[in-house]
C-alpha cells in the first residue's frame, strides 16, 4: 500500500520542535525527508534527556522516519552539496531568523532559480518583516505576545506556563498545511512559493474563544473568569478519594443534566449557569460529592452514560 506523500523529497534544516514536528507528519505519510544538521552539535535536541543510545527520546520521537546527513554551508562544499539536493528536491524547511539563509548565499531568491518548483518554508518567531523579526525567543515568549498566557490560570494568580509548546507545535501544523498546499498550488501553475510562518501569528488565531468576543463588545477577557478555563462546575477537574483526580466536561445541558443525575444531585441541574461568585460554592459542592469514591469507582458510574 502506498503513502499519500511517498513521491516527495524535502530538505529539512530545522532544529528542536516546531520544524521537526512539521517534517516528522510528512515523513509519517511517506515524503523522504532529508535533515541536514551542521557538522558541530546538529539538532540541540539529541541533548536532552532522557535518552535512547546517544541521542534523546525526544529527538528520536519528531525525526522518525528520516535520513539524516551533515553539511557546513559556509563552506563552498557544503553549500554546492546543498544545492545540488536543491535540485531535485520538492521542499525546503529551515527555521533560522530571517537574512541567515541569505547570508549564506542559499537563501529563497539563490534556490528558486536552481529549482523554480521549490517550495520554501520558513519557520521563525515573528515572521520575516516588522519591528520583531530579528528577536530570538521561545514558545513563552510567542505565547505572551500573543495574549495567550494571560488567559492561564487563575484570577488574581500569575499567568501559568502550560506543560506544551502551544506556539511551537502549533506552528508546525500550520507549516504542514501550508506545505500542503504549497504543493496543490504547484500542481495547477507548476511554480513553487515561499511560506512566511509566525509562531506568535500562530499562536494568535487560537484565540477563537476570547479575541472575536473582545472585537465584539471591547471588554478585555479576565483570566480566572472564562468559560473554559476550570473555574465553572461543569469543565473542571476534581479530586478522588484515592487523591486522583477525575476531569468533567459537560459543557452542555444535556450532559450537566446526566451528570447530576449520576452524582445524585438533580437539585443541581438548574444551576449549571449561575454566576461566576456562585461557580465558586457550585464546584466546592461536587467536589464534596467527588471526594467520597475513588476515580475507578466514578469512572465504572459513569460508563455508557
Amino acid at each position: 500500500m502506498s503513502l499519500a506523500l511517498e513521491s516527495l523529497r524535502i530538505l529539512d534544516l530545522t532544529r528542536l520542535l516546531p520544524g521537526p514536528f512539521s517534517t516528522m507528519l510528512l515523513a509519517d505519510y511517506g515524503a523522504e525527508v532529508i535533515k541536514i544538521e551542521d557538522t558541530g552539535p546538529g539538532d540541540y535536541a539529541r541533548a536532552m534527556s532522557p535518552k535512547i543510545g546517544e541521542d534523546s527520546a525526544i529527538f528520536h520521537s519528531v525525526n522518525r522516519n528520516k535520513k539524516s546527513i551533515c553539511l557546513d554551508l559556509k563552506t563552498e562544499q557544503g553549500k554546492e552539496i546543498f544545492l545540488k539536493l536543491v535540485e531535485k528536491a520538492d521542499v525546503v524547511v529551515e527555521s533560522f531568523r530571517p537574512g541567515v539563509m541569505d547570508r549564506l548565499g542559499v537563501g529563497y531568491e539563490v534556490l528558486k532559480k536552481i529549482n523554480p518548483r521549490l517550495i520554501y518554508c520558513a519557520i521563525t518567531g515573528y515572521g520575516q518583516t516588522g519591528p520583531y523579526s530579528n528577536m530570538p525567543g521561545h514558545d513563552i515568549n510567542y505565547i505572551s505576545y500573543a495574549g495567550i498566557l494571560e488567559y492561564m490560570g487563575v484570577s488574581g494568580s500569575k499567568p501559568v506556563v502550560p506543560s506544551v509548546q502551544i506556539a511551537d507545535l502549533g506552528s508546525g501544523l500550520m507549516s504542514t498545511i501550508g506545505i500542503l498546499m504549497a504543493l496543490i498550488e504547484r500542481g495547477r501553475s507548476g511554480k513553487g512559493q515561499f511560506i512566511d510562518v509566525s509562531m506568535l501569528d500562530g499562536a494568535l488565531s487560537w484565540l477563537q474563544l476570547f479575541l472575536p468576543a473582545y472585537f465584539a463588545t471591547g471588554q478585555q477577557p479576565e483570566r480566572g473568569n472564562l468559560n473554559l478555563t476550570g473555574r465553572k462546575a461543569y469543565y473542571t477537574v476534581y479530586e478522588t478519594k484515592d487523591g486522583l483526580y477525575l476531569s468533567v466536561g459537560a459543557g452542555e445541558p444535556k450532559f450537566w443534566v446526566e451528570f447530576c443525575k449520576i452524582i445524585e444531585r438533580e437539585d443541581l441541574i438548574q444551576k449549571m449557569y449561575v454566576p461566576m461568585e456562585e461557580q465558586d460554592y457550585l464546584r466546592e459542592e461536587v467536589q464534596s460529592i467527588i471526594i467520597q469514591k475513588s476515580r475507578q469507582e466514578w469512572m465504572d458510574k459513569f460508563d455508557g452514560v
